[in-house]
C-alpha cells in the first residue's frame, strides 16, 4: 500500500507540473496587454521596463524556473489588471469561502437525494411495473439530455416568478446573489444540485442491475437470503465501490462551484473570479486560477484511486499497478 500510494502522489505531481508548464508556455504567447493596466497609455520604454520588472524579459526557462519556485513557496503572484497590485492568494481568500459554502450545501444535498434515488431505481428495475425506475429515467434524461445553461435559466426564471405557490402564498426567491440573504442562496444551491443528483442516481442504479445480474447473488436468493439483506449487504455495497472513485472528483469541483452558476447568479465566487479575469485579459490572475483548478482536478482523481484501493479488496496492489 504505501509503494501504491507514494507512485499515485509522485504521478499527480508529475501531471501537474506538465500542466503547469504548458500553461505557463501558452500563456506566454499571449499579447502583453493582459500584464498591463493601461497598455494604451503607456511608451514602449515603459512596457520594457515593465515587462522587465515581472521577468518576462528572461528566457523561457528560467521564466518557469522562477515561476516554480514562486509556485512552490505558495505565491500566486500579484493581479495586474483585476484588482492592480493586490496579492491574487488575497483575491482568492476572499471568494473561496463563498464558493465552498455554496459546494458543501449543494453537494450534502446531491448525496442526500441522488443516492437514495439510485438504490430506489435499482430496486425498482427487478419489479414487475418498474415504476420507480421508470420516473427515475425520465429525470435523469432530462437532466442529462437538456443543456445544463437552458434548465440553470429555467430554475431561475422559476424560483423568482414565484412557480411555487401555497395557497394565497407564493413563494418569490431572488434572482440574484446577495451576501447575507440566505433567500438567495436556494436558486444557486438547486442549480449547482441537480446535476450531481442525476448522476450518482445514474451510476448508481447501473452498478446495482449489474451486481444484482452477478451468480453470487443468485445463489444467495436461492439459499433464500432475505432481499433486504441482499440488496443493503451485497448489491448496494458492491455497487457503492465504483462509484467511490468518482465521489471525491465531484466534491472538490462542487465546493469550488459552477463557472456558469456563479456567473448567473452573479455570486462573488472562485467561479465569477474566473470569468472576469478573463474578461479584463489579466493574465497573471488567469494563470493562477487555471492551476489551482487544474490541482483540484488532480487531487479528486488521486483521491479516487487511494479511496478504491482501500474499499475494494479485489483490487491487487502489486508491481503490475493495481490491477483490477
Amino acid at each position: 500500500m504505501p509503494k501504491y500510494i507514494l507512485k499515485r502522489v509522485l504521478r499527480s505531481l508529475l501531471t501537474m507540473a506538465i500542466i503547469t508548464t504548458i500553461l505557463f508556455s501558452l500563456l506566454r504567447l499571449m499579447p502583453i496587454e493582459g500584464y498591463f493596466e493601461n497598455f494604451d497609455k503607456l511608451s514602449q520604454t515603459q512596457i520594457d521596463v515593465g515587462l522587465t520588472k515581472l521577468g518576462l524579459k528572461d528566457p523561457l526557462p528560467k521564466q518557469l524556473w522562477n515561476f516554480g519556485k514562486q509556485l512552490l513557496s505558495g505565491d500566486l503572484g500579484t493581479s495586474n489588471r483585476y484588482r492592480k497590485g493586490v496579492s491574487i492568494n488575497e483575491i482568492v481568500a476572499e471568494k473561496m469561502p463563498i464558493s465552498l459554502q455554496l459546494g458543501l450545501i449543494s453537494l450534502t444535498i446531491a448525496l442526500f437525494l441522488g443516492l437514495p434515488l439510485g438504490v430506489l431505481m435499482g430496486r425498482s428495475a427487478r419489479t414487475r411495473w418498474k415504476i420507480g425506475d421508470k420516473l427515475g429515467t425520465v429525470f435523469i434524461v432530462i437532466v442529462q439530455a437538456v443543456p445544463a445553461a437552458v434548465y440553470h435559466i429555467l430554475i431561475q426564471f422559476a424560483g423568482s416568478q414565484g412557480i411555487l405557490k401555497f395557497g394565497d402564498w407564493t413563494l418569490k426567491l431572488p434572482m440574484l446573489f446577495t451576501l447575507g440573504d440566505y433567500r438567495s442562496y436556494i436558486l444557486p444551491i438547486l442549480s449547482l444540485s441537480i446535476g450531481n443528483i442525476a448522476y450518482y442516481a445514474m451510476w448508481l442504479r447501473r452498478y446495482m442491475v449489474d451486481e444484482a445480474n452477478k451468480d453470487y447473488i443468485k445463489l444467495a436468493r436461492a439459499k433464500g437470503v432475505p432481499s433486504a439483506q441482499i440488496s443493503r449487504n451485497h448489491i448496494f455495497r458492491n455497487a457503492m465501490v465504483p462509484l467511490i472513485q468518482y465521489i471525491p472528483n465531484s466534491i472538490l469541483f462542487t465546493l469550488m462551484g459552477s463557472l456558469y452558476v456563479e456567473s448567473l447568479y452573479s455570486v462573488p465566487g472562485m467561479g465569477g473570479l474566473l470569468v472576469a479575469a478573463i474578461k479584463r485579459q489579466d493574465n497573471t490572475l488567469v494563470q493562477a486560477l487555471v492551476i489551482i483548478y487544474a490541482a483540484i482536478s488532480i487531487l479528486g482523481l488521486l483521491f479516487g484511486d487511494l479511496l478504491m484501493a482501500l474499499l475494494d479488496p479485489r483490487i491487487t496492489l502489486s508491481q503490475k499497478e493495481a490491477a483490477r
